[in-house]
């Protein structure tokens, strides 16, 4: 989450925008993602040209050489923010149009992801007085740390502003609730990692610090004043594993074009040369990718549907949700013993469609559930108050008994405005327990978590919802008798109406 002066630049920005012509809200959050993106470009070439004098190592700059594009031979030290954003209103707009945007373009080697979907990128900020007035802002913002993840932040709160959000269950996964799913799913080196319905990449970039976190050396990791830990070298790893992790471990689908530009921009602004993003429908006939990933993380689309014609056959579910559809691909996905996080509405806990049965008995048969966390309503408000839960289980084993926690505190407050409390509440305590779950093997069944044999759950018709299993503990008020509390409101007439003589 960001802190209110950041936010209140955003909003400055979203203004500008809107005023200066552009009011579709995707289109805006694409073009300021370019300006924050070439932004941090520089921010990130000189941190690594720092980094590189204290290891001793060759560093070569983004920005050395020259460029070939449009007819134009393009230097590329002129393409540092530092550098275009000092020139004129007159000289500003065209020089950003026709060389630094198509610098931008060139970044992705020519047969990478990146390169295929910014080959039809455009930049639109129409009027150099609009790109004068939102560099002005966003150098205002001073992004001071650049090994923490404030673009991301920066990005979830861009997209708050989204009109559309929501309308397709599509609902931005707040990035405690990210870290603390890969904390679950607790992604190695060498893994392959993959998001069905990516977004802007939140959960692979999430993972990709956890598994840098996992190889760095704990005197080069830093905590910020909530505690948080960051600045993750990855010192451990040698070139070999980086150009690994780099190039061959994250892997992103999503439906929509923007979205798979944001997410590209995004991976490549954490250091990820080739970012693995493809631009499909992966419920649909068209995507036959299948046991291949290790760890598989995400929040897909809630609510929608999809053409009946268009629903991969190869799918383990007859339904048009999008919700049993993408449990029934991460599945298909996942090799023998791949594990996953996942969040789904709480419908699909307790459904009562053959749909939904068949789907909870594929979660419990086929795979072992390892845990189910129920979450407050309030965790995805403003976009909406849906009840959800976290699902983490391993394919290739069936279920012997599930873990069950009631999460009632995610840190922020669970109204619309979603204050900060401590932007934990019982996350700390889910990982803890997770953790440490077959150890202390919880059976009390009145507290946040416990275990439940598969045999109940098939009792109850493979139900999930904590409240099935979950024993409220009643205290017993005892009243006084009748009489003496006729007494004592006697006893109380008298007493006023004697304070009332006194007056």
């Amino acid at each position: 989450m960001l802190d209110q002066q950041l936010k209140s630049k955003i909003n400055q920005l979203w203004d500008r925008f809107w005023s200066g012509g552009i009011s579709n809200p995707l289109q805006a959050i694409e073009q300021m993602s370019y300006l924050l993106f070439m932004k941090r470009l520089e921010d990130e070439d000189v941190l690594r040209q720092e980094n590189a004098k204290l290891t001793g190592e060759d560093h070569k700059s983004t920005f050395e050489g020259t460029l070939e594009a449009g007819g134009l031979k393009i230097d590329k030290k002129t393409c540092r923010w530092s550098e275009w954003t000092e020139y004129s209103a007159e000289r500003i707009l065209d020089h950003v149009r026709e060389r630094v945007f198509p610098f931008l373009k060139s970044l992705g080697e020519k047969d990478s992801m990146y390169a295929s979907y910014m080959k039809d990128a455009v930049f639109s900020i129409p009027t150099p007085s609009l790109l004068i007035e939102a560099v002005r802002i966003i150098n205002e913002m001073h992004i001071k740390e650049q090994n923490r993840d404030t673009q991301g932040d920066i990005y979830e709160y861009l997209l708050n502003e989204l009109t559309t959000a929501g309308k397709n269950g599509q609902f931005r996964t707040p990035r405690h609730i990210i870290k603390m799913m890969v904390a679950l799913a607790n992604p190695e080196f060498g893994d392959k990692i993959c998001d069905p319905a990516c977004g802007t990449a939140g959960f692979l970039v999430n993972a990709y610090e956890h598994i840098l976190k996992g190889n760095t050396s704990r005197e080069l990791v830093k905590k910020d004043e909530h505690g948080n830990e960051y600045n993750f070298k990855g010192d451990k790893l040698n070139p070999i594993q980086w150009k690994s992790l780099r190039e061959n471990t994250l892997y992103g689908f999503d439906i929509d074009s923007t979205m798979v530009r944001i997410s590209l921009m995004n991976l490549m602004m954490h250091g990820i040369t080739r970012p693995n993003i493809v631009q499909v429908n992966s419920l649909s006939s068209r995507f036959n990718e299948e046991n291949y990933y290790d760890v598989a993380l995400a929040n897909p689309p809630f609510t929608g549907s999809i053409d009946e014609s268009e629903i991969n056959e190869n799918l383990r579910v007859t339904s048009k949700k999008t919700e049993l559809l993408f449990l029934s691909l991460i599945y298909r996905l996942l090799n023998d013993h791949g594990r996953c996080a996942v969040i789904v509405p709480e419908g699909v806990l307790f459904g009562n469609s053959n749909a939904h049965k068949s789907i909870r008995k594929l979660l419990l048969e086929k795979c072992r559930l390892d845990a189910v966390i129920s979450m407050p309503s309030g965790v995805f408000k403003p976009y909406a108050g849906v009840s959800t839960a976290v699902l983490f289980f391993t394919k290739g084993e069936p279920t012997k008994r599930v873990w069950f926690y009631k999460m009632e505190s995610d840190g922020y407050s669970l109204d619309d405005k979603r204050t900060f409390i401590d932007g934990k509440g019982d996350i700390p305590d889910i990982i803890r327990h997770f953790n440490d779950r077959e150890r202390e093997n919880p059976s009390d069944r009145k507290k946040k978590f416990f275990f439940v044999p598969i045999k109940d759950i098939a009792e109850k018709d493979y139900d999930l919802s904590i409240s099935k299993y979950r024993e409220i503990e009643y205290e017993e008020v005892k009243y006084e008798k009748p009489e003496v509390l006729k007494e004592k409101i006697l006893k109380l007439e008298e007493e006023i109406i004697e304070g009332l003589k006194e007056l």
